[in-house]
Protein backbone atom coordinates (compact mmCIF):
# COMPACT_ATOMS: atom_id res chain seq x y z
CA UNK A 1 0.00 0.00 0.00
CA UNK A 2 1.28 3.45 -0.92
CA UNK A 3 0.88 6.22 1.66
CA UNK A 4 0.49 9.75 0.38
CA UNK A 5 2.18 12.58 2.23
CA UNK A 6 -0.68 14.79 3.41
CA UNK A 7 1.17 18.05 3.77
CA UNK A 8 4.51 19.78 3.74
CA UNK A 9 5.39 22.21 6.50
CA UNK A 10 6.19 25.64 5.11
CA UNK A 11 5.62 29.30 6.04
CA UNK A 12 6.23 28.43 9.70
CA UNK A 13 8.87 30.80 11.14
CA UNK A 14 11.75 29.30 13.06
CA UNK A 15 12.07 30.38 16.73
CA UNK A 16 14.31 33.25 17.76
CA UNK A 17 17.39 31.51 19.17
CA UNK A 18 21.06 32.43 19.32
CA UNK A 19 20.69 36.20 19.06
CA UNK A 20 22.62 38.79 21.05
CA UNK A 21 20.12 40.38 23.43
CA UNK A 22 22.27 43.47 23.93
CA UNK A 23 23.63 44.18 20.47
CA UNK A 24 20.18 43.67 18.95
CA UNK A 25 18.64 46.46 21.05
CA UNK A 26 19.61 49.86 19.65
CA UNK A 27 17.67 51.82 22.28
CA UNK A 28 19.35 49.92 25.12
CA UNK A 29 22.85 50.34 23.66
CA UNK A 30 22.32 54.09 23.30
CA UNK A 31 20.89 54.45 26.81
CA UNK A 32 23.76 52.56 28.46
CA UNK A 33 26.37 54.71 26.75
CA UNK A 34 24.47 57.97 27.30
CA UNK A 35 23.76 57.44 30.99
CA UNK A 36 27.31 56.67 32.06
CA UNK A 37 27.95 52.92 31.70
CA UNK A 38 29.80 52.90 28.39
CA UNK A 39 32.63 51.14 30.20
CA UNK A 40 30.40 48.03 30.48
CA UNK A 41 29.30 47.61 26.85
CA UNK A 42 31.84 44.92 26.00
CA UNK A 43 30.79 42.74 28.92
CA UNK A 44 27.11 43.48 28.25
CA UNK A 45 27.59 42.27 24.68
CA UNK A 46 29.12 39.05 26.04
CA UNK A 47 26.27 38.59 28.52
CA UNK A 48 23.75 39.33 25.77
CA UNK A 49 25.25 36.63 23.55
CA UNK A 50 25.26 34.08 26.35
CA UNK A 51 21.68 34.80 27.41
CA UNK A 52 20.35 34.84 23.85
CA UNK A 53 21.69 31.35 23.19
CA UNK A 54 19.23 28.49 22.74
CA UNK A 55 20.70 26.75 25.79
CA UNK A 56 19.92 29.71 28.09
CA UNK A 57 16.40 30.07 26.74
CA UNK A 58 15.83 26.36 27.31
CA UNK A 59 16.85 26.79 30.95
CA UNK A 60 14.14 29.41 31.32
CA UNK A 61 11.57 27.08 29.82
CA UNK A 62 12.60 24.16 32.02
CA UNK A 63 12.55 26.21 35.22
CA UNK A 64 8.93 27.14 34.53
CA UNK A 65 7.82 23.74 33.25
CA UNK A 66 9.11 22.14 36.47
CA UNK A 67 8.08 24.50 39.29
CA UNK A 68 9.47 24.25 42.83
CA UNK A 69 8.21 21.61 45.24
CA UNK A 70 7.62 22.06 48.98
CA UNK A 71 9.30 19.45 51.20
CA UNK A 72 7.70 19.76 54.62
CA UNK A 73 9.08 16.55 56.16
CA UNK A 74 11.95 14.14 55.65
CA UNK A 75 11.29 10.36 55.36
CA UNK A 76 11.59 10.03 59.14
CA UNK A 77 8.92 12.63 59.86
CA UNK A 78 11.26 15.46 60.86
CA UNK A 79 10.33 18.96 59.72
CA UNK A 80 12.28 20.14 56.68
CA UNK A 81 10.38 23.22 55.50
CA UNK A 82 12.55 23.19 52.40
CA UNK A 83 11.94 23.85 48.72
CA UNK A 84 13.28 21.69 45.89
CA UNK A 85 14.03 23.33 42.52
CA UNK A 86 14.75 21.97 39.07
CA UNK A 87 18.47 22.10 38.16
CA UNK A 88 17.65 24.75 35.55
CA UNK A 89 16.74 27.17 38.35
CA UNK A 90 20.13 26.74 40.00
CA UNK A 91 21.99 27.26 36.72
CA UNK A 92 20.07 30.47 36.07
CA UNK A 93 20.80 31.69 39.59
CA UNK A 94 24.49 30.94 39.13
CA UNK A 95 24.50 33.12 36.03
CA UNK A 96 22.75 36.00 37.77
CA UNK A 97 25.20 35.97 40.67
CA UNK A 98 28.23 35.56 38.41
CA UNK A 99 27.04 38.61 36.44
CA UNK A 100 26.70 40.51 39.74
CA UNK A 101 23.09 41.50 39.19
CA UNK A 102 22.61 41.24 42.96
CA UNK A 103 25.53 43.45 44.01
CA UNK A 104 27.25 45.38 41.20
CA UNK A 105 26.56 48.92 42.55
CA UNK A 106 27.72 47.90 46.02
CA UNK A 107 30.96 46.42 44.65
CA UNK A 108 31.51 49.33 42.25
CA UNK A 109 30.17 52.10 44.50
CA UNK A 110 32.74 54.64 43.34
CA UNK A 111 32.27 53.94 39.65
CA UNK A 112 30.01 56.20 37.64
CA UNK A 113 27.22 54.31 35.93
CA UNK A 114 27.21 51.21 38.16
CA UNK A 115 23.43 51.37 38.62
CA UNK A 116 23.00 51.85 34.87
CA UNK A 117 25.19 48.84 34.08
CA UNK A 118 23.34 46.75 36.65
CA UNK A 119 19.96 47.84 35.21
CA UNK A 120 21.07 46.70 31.74
CA UNK A 121 22.11 43.29 33.07
CA UNK A 122 18.77 42.99 34.87
CA UNK A 123 16.86 43.74 31.66
CA UNK A 124 18.88 41.15 29.73
CA UNK A 125 18.30 38.40 32.29
CA UNK A 126 14.58 39.21 32.44
CA UNK A 127 14.30 38.21 28.79
CA UNK A 128 15.35 34.65 29.65
CA UNK A 129 13.59 33.92 32.94
CA UNK A 130 11.88 36.40 35.27
CA UNK A 131 11.21 34.30 38.39
CA UNK A 132 14.90 34.08 39.34
CA UNK A 133 15.00 37.89 39.51
CA UNK A 134 12.87 37.87 42.68
CA UNK A 135 15.59 36.60 45.07
CA UNK A 136 18.14 38.73 43.24
CA UNK A 137 16.26 42.00 43.65
CA UNK A 138 15.49 41.39 47.33
CA UNK A 139 19.10 40.49 48.09
CA UNK A 140 20.26 43.55 46.17
CA UNK A 141 17.94 45.87 48.10
CA UNK A 142 18.67 44.32 51.50
CA UNK A 143 22.48 44.38 51.22
CA UNK A 144 23.11 48.07 52.06
CA UNK A 145 20.66 47.91 54.97
CA UNK A 146 22.28 44.79 56.43
CA UNK A 147 25.80 46.04 55.74
CA UNK A 148 25.04 48.96 58.05
CA UNK A 149 23.01 47.11 60.68
CA UNK A 150 23.73 43.37 60.61
CA UNK A 151 23.01 41.92 64.08
CA UNK A 152 26.22 41.06 65.91
CA UNK A 153 25.69 37.26 65.99
CA UNK A 154 25.68 37.29 62.18
CA UNK A 155 28.66 39.52 61.46
CA UNK A 156 30.34 36.62 59.60
CA UNK A 157 27.52 36.79 57.04
CA UNK A 158 28.78 40.03 55.53
CA UNK A 159 31.47 38.36 53.42
CA UNK A 160 29.20 35.78 51.71
CA UNK A 161 26.46 38.44 51.42
CA UNK A 162 28.78 40.46 49.16
CA UNK A 163 29.99 37.40 47.27
CA UNK A 164 29.46 36.70 43.55
CA UNK A 165 28.80 33.04 44.30
CA UNK A 166 25.47 31.24 44.37
CA UNK A 167 25.23 28.64 47.11
CA UNK A 168 22.02 26.61 47.44
CA UNK A 169 23.22 24.37 50.27
CA UNK A 170 20.96 24.08 53.31
CA UNK A 171 23.31 25.21 56.08
CA UNK A 172 24.03 28.25 58.29
CA UNK A 173 24.98 31.40 56.43
CA UNK A 174 28.48 31.75 57.85
CA UNK A 175 29.40 28.41 56.22
CA UNK A 176 28.16 29.39 52.76
CA UNK A 177 29.90 31.04 49.80
CA UNK A 178 26.92 33.20 48.87
CA UNK A 179 23.67 34.29 50.52
CA UNK A 180 20.14 35.26 49.51
CA UNK A 181 17.80 37.53 51.47
CA UNK A 182 14.02 37.42 51.17
CA UNK A 183 11.17 39.56 52.47
CA UNK A 184 7.89 38.94 54.27
CA UNK A 185 5.48 41.80 54.87
CA UNK A 186 1.88 41.04 53.87
CA UNK A 187 -0.58 39.03 55.91
CA UNK A 188 -3.99 37.51 55.25
CA UNK A 189 -5.99 40.41 56.59
CA UNK A 190 -3.89 43.32 55.36
CA UNK A 191 -2.16 43.05 52.01
CA UNK A 192 -0.66 46.48 51.32
CA UNK A 193 -1.98 47.74 54.67
CA UNK A 194 0.97 46.34 56.63
CA UNK A 195 0.14 48.50 59.65
CA UNK A 196 -2.68 46.02 60.28
CA UNK A 197 -0.20 43.15 60.70
CA UNK A 198 -0.97 40.80 63.59
CA UNK A 199 2.44 39.11 63.91
CA UNK A 200 3.84 40.08 67.32
CA UNK A 201 7.42 40.26 68.54
CA UNK A 202 8.43 40.06 72.22
CA UNK A 203 12.03 40.66 73.34
CA UNK A 204 13.90 37.70 74.75
CA UNK A 205 15.70 40.02 77.17
CA UNK A 206 16.02 43.74 76.50
CA UNK A 207 14.48 45.83 73.75
CA UNK A 208 16.31 47.74 71.07
CA UNK A 209 18.30 47.54 67.84
CA UNK A 210 20.18 44.31 67.30
CA UNK A 211 18.34 42.49 70.09
CA UNK A 212 16.58 39.11 69.60
CA UNK A 213 12.79 38.91 69.78
CA UNK A 214 10.41 35.95 69.71
CA UNK A 215 7.93 36.11 66.81
CA UNK A 216 4.46 34.58 66.70
CA UNK A 217 2.29 35.06 63.64
CA UNK A 218 2.23 34.45 59.91
CA UNK A 219 2.99 35.85 56.47
CA UNK A 220 0.56 35.36 53.61
CA UNK A 221 3.28 35.98 50.98
CA UNK A 222 6.71 34.85 52.16
CA UNK A 223 8.87 35.54 49.13
CA UNK A 224 11.62 33.08 48.21
CA UNK A 225 11.23 30.83 51.29
CA UNK A 226 14.57 29.12 50.60
CA UNK A 227 16.45 32.34 51.37
CA UNK A 228 19.09 32.32 54.09
CA UNK A 229 17.23 35.06 55.97
CA UNK A 230 14.16 37.27 55.58
CA UNK A 231 13.40 40.80 56.56
CA UNK A 232 9.92 40.86 58.02
CA UNK A 233 7.57 43.28 59.79
CA UNK A 234 6.00 42.58 63.19
CA UNK A 235 4.21 44.50 65.92
CA UNK A 236 6.23 45.54 68.98
CA UNK A 237 5.40 47.61 72.04
CA UNK A 238 6.83 50.62 70.23
CA UNK A 239 5.06 49.98 66.91
CA UNK A 240 5.89 48.11 63.71
CA UNK A 241 9.44 46.80 63.73
CA UNK A 242 11.70 45.34 61.02
CA UNK A 243 13.31 42.03 61.93
CA UNK A 244 16.17 39.95 60.55
CA UNK A 245 14.82 36.39 60.53
CA UNK A 246 17.57 33.82 59.75
CA UNK A 247 16.88 30.33 58.52
CA UNK A 248 19.41 28.97 61.02
CA UNK A 249 19.99 30.36 64.51
CA UNK A 250 23.55 31.11 65.71
CA UNK A 251 23.74 27.68 67.41
CA UNK A 252 23.00 25.95 64.08
CA UNK A 253 19.41 24.98 64.96
CA UNK A 254 16.69 25.60 62.37
CA UNK A 255 14.54 28.61 63.16
CA UNK A 256 10.86 27.96 63.89
CA UNK A 257 9.58 29.12 60.50
CA UNK A 258 6.95 26.69 59.19
CA UNK A 259 6.15 26.63 55.48
CA UNK A 260 2.48 25.75 55.10
CA UNK A 261 2.17 25.69 51.31
CA UNK A 262 3.53 27.24 48.11
CA UNK A 263 1.31 29.64 46.21
CA UNK A 264 -0.16 28.30 42.94
CA UNK A 265 0.39 31.31 40.69
CA UNK A 266 -0.65 31.74 37.04
CA UNK A 267 2.80 33.10 36.21
CA UNK A 268 6.15 33.45 37.96
CA UNK A 269 6.03 29.67 38.12
CA UNK A 270 9.75 29.06 38.50
CA UNK A 271 9.88 31.14 41.68
CA UNK A 272 8.58 29.96 45.06
CA UNK A 273 6.22 32.08 47.14
CA UNK A 274 5.04 30.56 50.41
CA UNK A 275 2.62 30.93 53.26
CA UNK A 276 4.60 30.82 56.50
CA UNK A 277 3.83 30.50 60.21
CA UNK A 278 6.19 31.74 62.93
CA UNK A 279 5.96 29.33 65.84
CA UNK A 280 8.12 31.26 68.27
CA UNK A 281 10.75 32.03 65.64
CA UNK A 282 13.65 34.28 66.66
CA UNK A 283 14.32 37.53 64.81
CA UNK A 284 16.74 40.39 65.48
CA UNK A 285 15.43 43.97 65.43
CA UNK A 286 16.81 46.22 62.68
CA UNK A 287 16.66 49.85 63.82
CA UNK A 288 14.30 50.98 66.54
CA UNK A 289 10.86 49.70 67.43
CA UNK A 290 8.32 51.65 65.38
CA UNK A 291 10.78 52.22 62.52
CA UNK A 292 9.91 49.08 60.60
CA UNK A 293 8.22 50.84 57.72
CA UNK A 294 11.07 53.31 57.36
CA UNK A 295 13.60 50.48 57.26
CA UNK A 296 11.63 48.46 54.70
CA UNK A 297 11.05 51.53 52.52
CA UNK A 298 14.82 51.92 52.23
CA UNK A 299 14.57 48.73 50.17
CA UNK A 300 11.18 49.40 48.61
CA UNK A 301 12.25 51.97 46.05
CA UNK A 302 14.96 49.65 44.72
CA UNK A 303 12.66 46.66 44.41
CA UNK A 304 9.99 48.81 42.75
CA UNK A 305 12.49 50.01 40.17
CA UNK A 306 13.43 46.39 39.51
CA UNK A 307 9.75 45.58 38.91
CA UNK A 308 9.74 48.17 36.13
CA UNK A 309 13.02 46.86 34.72
CA UNK A 310 11.70 43.29 34.80
CA UNK A 311 8.53 44.19 32.91
CA UNK A 312 10.60 46.18 30.43
CA UNK A 313 12.83 43.16 29.77
CA UNK A 314 9.80 40.95 29.21
CA UNK A 315 8.35 43.53 26.82
CA UNK A 316 11.59 43.69 24.88
CA UNK A 317 11.69 39.91 24.51
CA UNK A 318 8.04 39.79 23.44
CA UNK A 319 8.73 42.45 20.81
CA UNK A 320 11.83 40.60 19.57
CA UNK A 321 9.87 37.36 19.17
CA UNK A 322 7.06 39.17 17.34
CA UNK A 323 9.50 41.01 15.07
CA UNK A 324 11.32 37.84 14.17
CA UNK A 325 8.00 36.17 13.36
CA UNK A 326 6.58 38.93 11.15
CA UNK A 327 9.79 39.10 9.12
CA UNK A 328 9.36 35.42 8.20
CA UNK A 329 5.63 34.75 8.08
CA UNK A 330 3.76 35.43 4.84
CA UNK A 331 0.06 36.16 4.36
CA UNK A 332 -1.87 37.33 1.31
CA UNK A 333 1.26 37.33 -0.82
CA UNK A 334 3.50 39.44 1.41
CA UNK A 335 5.53 39.11 4.60
CA UNK A 336 3.56 40.28 7.63
CA UNK A 337 6.03 43.10 8.24
CA UNK A 338 5.09 44.49 4.82
CA UNK A 339 1.37 44.43 5.54
CA UNK A 340 0.39 48.05 6.36
CA UNK A 341 -1.65 47.32 9.49
CA UNK A 342 0.92 44.95 10.97
CA UNK A 343 3.77 47.29 10.06
CA UNK A 344 2.07 50.17 11.86
CA UNK A 345 1.28 48.12 14.94
CA UNK A 346 4.74 46.63 15.29
CA UNK A 347 6.24 50.04 14.59
CA UNK A 348 4.16 51.66 17.32
CA UNK A 349 5.30 49.06 19.84
CA UNK A 350 8.93 49.52 18.86
CA UNK A 351 8.54 53.30 19.12
CA UNK A 352 6.94 52.96 22.55
CA UNK A 353 9.96 50.98 23.71
CA UNK A 354 12.29 53.78 22.59
CA UNK A 355 10.67 56.19 25.03
CA UNK A 356 10.36 53.64 27.82
CA UNK A 357 14.02 52.64 27.54
CA UNK A 358 15.16 56.26 27.61
CA UNK A 359 13.02 56.96 30.69
CA UNK A 360 14.10 53.89 32.69
CA UNK A 361 17.78 54.48 32.11
CA UNK A 362 17.44 58.16 33.02
CA UNK A 363 15.97 56.81 36.25
CA UNK A 364 18.93 54.43 36.62
CA UNK A 365 21.25 57.43 36.31
CA UNK A 366 19.33 59.12 39.12
CA UNK A 367 20.12 56.12 41.31
CA UNK A 368 23.80 56.59 40.49
CA UNK A 369 23.57 60.29 41.43
CA UNK A 370 21.28 60.04 44.46
CA UNK A 371 23.55 62.29 46.56
CA UNK A 372 22.13 65.16 44.52
CA UNK A 373 18.96 66.78 45.86
CA UNK A 374 17.59 67.07 42.32
CA UNK A 375 18.18 63.38 41.62
CA UNK A 376 16.66 62.29 44.94
CA UNK A 377 13.53 64.25 44.02
CA UNK A 378 13.56 62.54 40.61
CA UNK A 379 13.75 59.14 42.28
CA UNK A 380 11.05 59.96 44.79
CA UNK A 381 8.37 60.65 42.18
CA UNK A 382 9.51 58.72 39.11
CA UNK A 383 10.29 55.36 40.75
CA UNK A 384 6.64 54.68 41.65
CA UNK A 385 5.55 56.33 38.39
CA UNK A 386 7.79 53.96 36.42
CA UNK A 387 6.53 50.91 38.27
CA UNK A 388 2.92 51.87 37.65
CA UNK A 389 3.20 52.80 33.98
CA UNK A 390 5.71 50.22 32.74
CA UNK A 391 4.22 47.25 34.58
CA UNK A 392 0.68 48.14 33.53
CA UNK A 393 1.71 48.73 29.90
CA UNK A 394 3.46 45.35 29.80
CA UNK A 395 0.23 43.39 30.13
CA UNK A 396 -1.39 44.81 26.98
CA UNK A 397 1.97 44.92 25.20
CA UNK A 398 2.51 41.17 25.63
CA UNK A 399 -1.01 40.49 24.36
CA UNK A 400 -0.33 42.53 21.20
CA UNK A 401 2.88 40.62 20.57
CA UNK A 402 1.06 37.32 21.10
CA UNK A 403 -1.59 38.39 18.60
CA UNK A 404 1.11 39.07 16.01
CA UNK A 405 1.93 35.35 16.13
CA UNK A 406 -1.73 34.36 16.04
CA UNK A 407 -2.55 30.89 17.34
CA UNK A 408 1.11 29.95 17.58
CA UNK A 409 1.64 32.71 20.14
CA UNK A 410 -1.20 31.36 22.27
CA UNK A 411 0.35 27.90 22.57
CA UNK A 412 2.78 26.91 25.29
CA UNK A 413 5.48 26.10 22.73
CA UNK A 414 5.83 29.86 22.26
CA UNK A 415 7.67 32.02 24.79
CA UNK A 416 4.84 34.53 24.58
CA UNK A 417 2.40 32.40 26.60
CA UNK A 418 4.83 32.42 29.53
CA UNK A 419 5.64 36.11 29.10
CA UNK A 420 1.93 36.97 29.07
CA UNK A 421 1.31 35.05 32.30
CA UNK A 422 4.39 36.59 33.88
CA UNK A 423 3.42 40.21 33.22
CA UNK A 424 0.88 40.94 36.00
CA UNK A 425 3.15 39.96 38.89
CA UNK A 426 5.34 43.07 38.63
CA UNK A 427 2.26 45.27 38.65
CA UNK A 428 1.01 43.60 41.85
CA UNK A 429 4.21 42.83 43.78
CA UNK A 430 5.77 45.59 45.91
CA UNK A 431 2.57 47.64 45.81
CA UNK A 432 -0.17 47.47 43.18
CA UNK A 433 -1.00 50.30 40.80
CA UNK A 434 -3.16 52.36 43.15
CA UNK A 435 -0.48 52.21 45.86
CA UNK A 436 2.09 53.55 43.40
CA UNK A 437 -0.19 56.42 42.38
CA UNK A 438 -0.88 57.29 46.01
CA UNK A 439 2.88 57.28 46.59
CA UNK A 440 3.33 59.76 43.74
CA UNK A 441 0.61 62.03 45.16
CA UNK A 442 2.16 61.77 48.61
CA UNK A 443 5.55 62.77 47.24
CA UNK A 444 4.06 65.78 45.46
CA UNK A 445 2.30 66.89 48.65
CA UNK A 446 5.15 66.38 51.11
CA UNK A 447 8.20 67.38 49.09
CA UNK A 448 7.93 70.89 47.58
CA UNK A 449 11.29 70.41 45.87
CA UNK A 450 9.69 67.91 43.49
CA UNK A 451 7.82 70.68 41.68
CA UNK A 452 11.12 72.53 41.19
CA UNK A 453 12.67 69.34 39.85
CA UNK A 454 9.82 68.85 37.37
CA UNK A 455 10.13 72.44 36.18
CA UNK A 456 13.87 71.97 35.64
CA UNK A 457 13.42 68.65 33.80
CA UNK A 458 10.56 69.70 31.52
CA UNK A 459 11.20 73.39 30.96
CA UNK A 460 14.57 72.48 29.46
CA UNK A 461 12.86 70.92 26.44
CA UNK A 462 9.78 73.14 26.34
CA UNK A 463 9.19 74.71 22.95
CA UNK A 464 10.52 71.77 20.93
CA UNK A 465 7.19 69.98 20.47
CA UNK A 466 3.65 71.31 20.69
CA UNK A 467 2.19 68.04 21.99
CA UNK A 468 4.73 67.99 24.81
CA UNK A 469 4.09 71.64 25.67
CA UNK A 470 0.32 71.13 25.81
CA UNK A 471 0.61 68.00 27.97
CA UNK A 472 2.99 69.77 30.35
CA UNK A 473 0.58 72.72 30.73
CA UNK A 474 -2.28 70.31 31.42
CA UNK A 475 -0.25 68.49 34.06
CA UNK A 476 0.75 71.75 35.72
CA UNK A 477 -2.93 72.61 36.05
CA UNK A 478 -3.64 69.27 37.72
CA UNK A 479 -0.65 69.60 40.05
CA UNK A 480 -1.98 72.86 41.49
CA UNK A 481 -4.79 70.95 43.23
CA UNK A 482 -4.05 67.23 42.78
CA UNK A 483 -6.96 64.98 43.70
CA UNK A 484 -6.68 61.34 44.69
CA UNK A 485 -9.26 60.39 42.07
CA UNK A 486 -6.85 61.71 39.41
CA UNK A 487 -3.88 59.79 40.76
CA UNK A 488 -3.62 57.42 37.82
CA UNK A 489 -3.94 60.20 35.24
CA UNK A 490 -1.28 62.32 36.97
CA UNK A 491 1.11 59.40 37.41
CA UNK A 492 0.74 58.30 33.80
CA UNK A 493 1.27 61.84 32.50
CA UNK A 494 4.40 62.25 34.61
CA UNK A 495 5.95 59.09 33.15
CA UNK A 496 4.92 60.02 29.60
CA UNK A 497 6.43 63.49 29.89
CA UNK A 498 9.63 62.11 31.40
CA UNK A 499 9.95 59.70 28.46
CA UNK A 500 9.22 62.43 25.95
CA UNK A 501 11.74 64.77 27.57
CA UNK A 502 14.50 62.20 27.19
CA UNK A 503 13.67 61.60 23.54
CA UNK A 504 13.48 65.32 22.80
CA UNK A 505 16.95 65.69 24.30
CA UNK A 506 18.70 62.74 22.70
CA UNK A 507 16.72 60.96 19.96
CA UNK A 508 16.56 61.98 16.33
CA UNK A 509 14.04 64.84 15.91
CA UNK A 510 11.67 62.80 13.68
CA UNK A 511 11.61 59.91 16.14
CA UNK A 512 11.02 62.18 19.14
CA UNK A 513 8.29 64.07 17.30
CA UNK A 514 6.49 60.86 16.32
CA UNK A 515 6.68 59.51 19.87
CA UNK A 516 5.14 62.71 21.25
CA UNK A 517 2.43 62.63 18.60
CA UNK A 518 1.66 58.96 19.22
CA UNK A 519 1.51 59.22 23.02
CA UNK A 520 0.64 62.83 23.86
CA UNK A 521 -1.75 63.81 21.03
CA UNK A 522 -5.27 63.62 22.53
CA UNK A 523 -6.89 63.18 19.12
CA UNK A 524 -6.18 59.49 19.17
CA UNK A 525 -3.97 57.10 17.22
CA UNK A 526 -2.17 58.57 14.26
CA UNK A 527 -0.30 56.78 11.51
CA UNK A 528 3.45 56.81 11.96
CA UNK A 529 5.42 58.52 9.22
CA UNK A 530 7.14 56.04 6.91
CA UNK A 531 10.64 57.37 7.57
CA UNK A 532 10.12 57.00 11.32
CA UNK A 533 8.81 53.48 10.81
CA UNK A 534 11.93 52.61 8.84
CA UNK A 535 14.17 54.09 11.54
CA UNK A 536 12.50 52.57 14.58
CA UNK A 537 12.09 49.13 13.00
CA UNK A 538 15.73 49.10 11.94
CA UNK A 539 16.78 49.89 15.51
CA UNK A 540 14.46 47.22 16.90
CA UNK A 541 15.11 44.41 14.42
CA UNK A 542 18.68 43.79 15.44
CA UNK A 543 17.31 40.52 16.80
CA UNK A 544 17.09 39.43 13.17
CA UNK A 545 20.33 41.00 12.00
CA UNK A 546 22.43 39.63 14.85
CA UNK A 547 21.01 36.11 14.65
CA UNK A 548 24.05 33.84 14.95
Amino acid sequence: MTYRQTHTVFNQPIPLNNSNLFLSDGALRDAVAREGAGWDVELLASIGQQLGAAESLELGRLANTHPPELLRYDPGGRRLDDVRFHPAWHLLMQGLCANRVHNLPWQEAARKGAFVARAARFVLHAQVEAGTLCPITMTFAATPLLSASMPAPFSAWLKPLHSDRYDAHLQPGERKRGLLIGMGMTEKQGGSDVLSNTTHAMPLAQRGPGEPYRLVGHKWFFSVPQSDAHLILAQTKGGIGCFFLPRFLPDGVRNAVRLERLKDKPGNRANASAEAEFDGAIGWLIGEEGEGMRQILKMGSMTRFDCALGSHGLMRRALSVALYHVHQRQAFGKHLIDQPLMRQQIGRMALWMEGQTAFLFRLARAWDSRDSEHERAYLRVFTPAAKFTVCRAGIDFAAECMEALGGNGYCEESELARIYREMPVNSIWEGAGNIMCLDVLRALAKHPGIVDMLNAEFDEVRGQNRHFDRAWRQLQQRLRTPRESQGRVITRQLAQLASAAQLLRYASPPLAAEWCRMVLDPRGEAMLAERTLDDVLLRATGAVAVQA
